[in-house]
């Protein structure tokens, strides 16, 4: 018997088309419930978010440009406020892009679908 976890594994396998194909029928028949459809909605609202289909994905607009301000004025734990990365730095464009896929990633994993 599959657990809810697993199913959830299998249908984000299935979005990812790496789903082994004895596995295929069962997960299948997890898409007709509602929670199964809910997953398989936003497994692929993930993917295309992370692809670049959605760039916005319900963010207002100036969002990254925002939290790249306010993450230059902040300290970043156990380093000193003068060696913080510059703006325009490898570093900070790299702390920047993490943290927004970060927020991204758990607005995603948070959202009501409908």
């Amino acid at each position: 018997m599959e657990t809810p976890n697993r199913l959830q594994e299998n249908i984000s396998a299935m979005v990812d088309k790496e789903l082994p194909a004895c596995e295929v029928e069962l997960t299948l028949a997890a898409l007709s419930e509602p929670e199964g459809l809910a997953a398989w909605r936003l497994y692929h609202l993930a993917g295309d978010v992370l692809r670049a289909h959605q760039p916005e994905a319900g963010l207002s607009a100036g969002f990254a440009a925002r939290l790249a301000e306010r993450l230059a004025t902040e300290e970043m734990p156990g380093r000193p406020a003068d060696t913080a990365p510059r703006e325009g730095s490898a570093t900070a464009t790299a702390t920047t892009t993490t943290t927004t896929t970060t927020i991204t990633a758990t607005t995603i994993a948070t959202a009501t679908l409908p």
